[in-house]
């Protein structure tokens, strides 16, 4: 009799809820690992506040990106849609946007959770990093920033965190510089010294232009090389508020605790109507930072001090709600765009990159550790407390969820992949509602995963896999992420095929010999790899290399002069608030 009081009641108070239309809180860390949070099993790493958000609500243990890479994860993340549906998947080696003068981003055709959310009178807001264009013709059109995609205010970075936004730290364009910078100067020194040899032997006449013109070559190459060292950082590392600059370059100091304040402040200000906030994290992507009240605390270096830096301001966030008496009305979700960057380490031999726990891979490719992220989910009383669903879920689902919680229609011009998570988060099913979800490694579909609806295997199978290196490695480590296609990867003919079900660390491939429906299953998953193209259509590609270079009509800076990129009007907005 109790038991049915308790269920009747649980179920009365879910109703309830289900009524109201909830407001919507989205953590998205970057680059986070699987296995660096206490509530997946890390014994090391204190994460007191995200554990607490596991305990109230939902870990999903088979949460998955739709893309093991900031720039077409995101996409997905905020459109419920394959990155190659909106042309945020890249055919070169490059897959993500490192310029602020990009042209490159989001179409304006495509449509977020945050424009449908707005469209039901949602207050929206998108605090920290974006990564998903900025401008396409002019530095102030702004046709690709979170404002024109369905958010009232943003404040945050427009492109991503990189070693070189922070002196000291080393550059993500080690190996460029290498290819374009070194080596040509290194021709020339060469063609300079035999020339001088066969000159002073007698044997050719160099004209003295030529040696005029070598050298003049030579300065160049290494003028516009101190010039990129110079100029990077403040063109490319700033904040934003809205459509203003707010801070060029960049500074760290309480980085962390100036954006979640911010976010606190957000959900002040509209606590008394509906509104979604996106916390989308800088942490924990290189280059690594946290305040002084973090910086050395914990036990896995500068790494570490970041992971519980975020997690405490899971904390205040937290706080602010049941402050405010928002909680119980509140969907809390909190995820990463990908697998941790296993390659990051330095020239020291310092860890900067994270834990994937057992799984293979990481960031950049399709191995389960590069697509496998933390996923929970709390809303107290609609969501029952300490449930743990081991079924195939998508960070697409985020748009699909929150549209129908908010009341929104879903667009019925374009194909929504993603699925609605409430029947499965309460309980309605037991299954996941994605029989077949396809990973894409940039443009090339690289892999296809089935969960048979009258069977416990999960079926995955590589169309192929990037060659580590050094070989024996768990990662790309001699070109510091994995590429997709060509000379660094290995193509398999028949797929290679795993029962993560029963393998989830991708060790031991089944075969004909240990898997008699071996054919079967890879004659299924075709068929559906086939049907999945056909749904495709050709759109304009948002990664090419014309769109990825730095053009300089867009690039935006705090100066009207254009001389000086440095402002910090975040400083002064602080000293007029104290």
């Amino acid at each position: 009799m109790r038991i049915r009081l308790v269920l009747l009641s649980f179920l009365s108070v879910a109703q309830s809820h289900a009524a109201t239309r909830p407001n919507l809180v989205l953590l998205l860390a970057d680059d986070l690992g699987i296995g660096d949070l206490g509530c997946y099993g890390n014994k090391t790493l204190r994460t007191p506040n995200i554990d607490r958000l596991a305990e109230g609500g939902v870990k999903l243990t088979q949460h998955l990106a739709a893309s093991p890479l900031c720039t077409p994860s995101r996409a997905a993340f905020m459109t419920g849609r394959y990155p190659i549906r909106s042309g945020m998947a890249s055919e070169f080696l490059v897959g993500v946007y490192l310029f602020s003068a990009s042209s490159g981003g989001l179409p304006t055709s495509e449509i977020t959770f945050a424009k449908l959310l707005k469209g039901q009178g949602y207050s929206t807001a998108l605090i920290g990093k974006w990564h998903l264009g900025t401008n396409c013709h002019n530095k102030s059109d702004f046709c690709h920033h979170p404002l024109s995609h369905g958010f009232d205010y943003f404040h945050g970075i427009p492109v991503t965190n990189l070693r070189d936004c922070k002196p000291g730290e080393g550059s993500v364009f080690t190996r460029a510089i290498r290819l374009l910078v070194f080596i040509p100067l290194q021709i020339i020194a060469v063609t300079l010294l035999t020339m001088v040899v066969l000159k002073y032997l007698g044997l050719v006449r160099v004209p003295p232009l030529i040696f005029f013109g070598l050298l003049c070559l030579a300065a160049m190459i290494l003028g516009l090389l101190v010039c990129f060292l110079h100029y990077f950082r403040p063109l490319n590392c700033f904040l934003m508020r809205n459509h203003e600059i707010t801070q060029q370059p960049l500074s760290y100091d309480n980085l962390m605790q100036r954006l979640v304040a911010d976010a606190a402040q957000f959900i002040r200000r509209n606590a008394e109507k509906p509104f979604l906030l996106v916390l989308s994290y800088l942490h924990v992507h290189t280059a690594l930072f946290s305040s002084k009240d973090f910086a050395g605390k914990s036990k896995h270096g500068a790494y570490g001090d970041a992971v519980e830096e975020m997690d405490w301001s899971v904390g205040q966030i937290l706080k602010v709600l049941d402050e405010l008496k928002l909680a119980n009305n509140t969907l809390i979700y909190f995820s990463s765009d990908q697998g941790a960057h296993v390659e990051e380490v330095t020239p020291k031999g310092e860890v900067h990159g994270g834990s994937n726990g057992i799984y293979k891979g990481g960031k950049a490719n399709n191995w389960e550790g590069g697509i496998r992220v933390p996923g929970i989910l709390r809303w107290p009383g609609v969501i029952q407390a300490g449930l743990e669903i081991d079924e195939p879920t998508s960070n697409m689902d985020v748009f699909p969820t929150v549209a129908t919680l908010a009341g929104a229609p879903l667009p019925e011009d374009r194909i929504i992949d993603g699925r609605d998570l409430m029947p499965l988060l309460q309980g309605k099913t037991q299954h996941s509602d994605h029989e077949f979800l396809f990973h894409y490694c940039n443009f090339y579909l690289n892999a296809v995963r089935w969960r048979p609806r009258n069977s416990t295997s999960i079926w995955k199978a590589f169309f192929f896999t990037p060659k580590f290196s050094p070989e024996g490695a768990n990662g790309c480590f001699s070109t510091h992420v994995c590429y997709c296609h060509g000379r660094s990867v290995s193509y398999h003919q028949p797929p290679l095929l795993f029962d993560i079900s029963k393998d989830p660390t991708e060790r031991n491939p089944v075969t004909p010999a240990t898997e008699p429906r071996f054919q079967e299953v890879l004659d299924t998953m075709q068929q559906a790899v086939d049907r999945h193209t056909k749904t495709l259509k050709a759109v304009p590609n948002q990664l090419s290399l014309g769109n990825l270079v730095w053009k300089p009509w867009l690039q935006m800076c705090c100066s009207p002069s254009g001389l000086s990129c440095q402002c910090d009007r975040e400083k002064q907005a602080r000293r007029a608030s104290h």
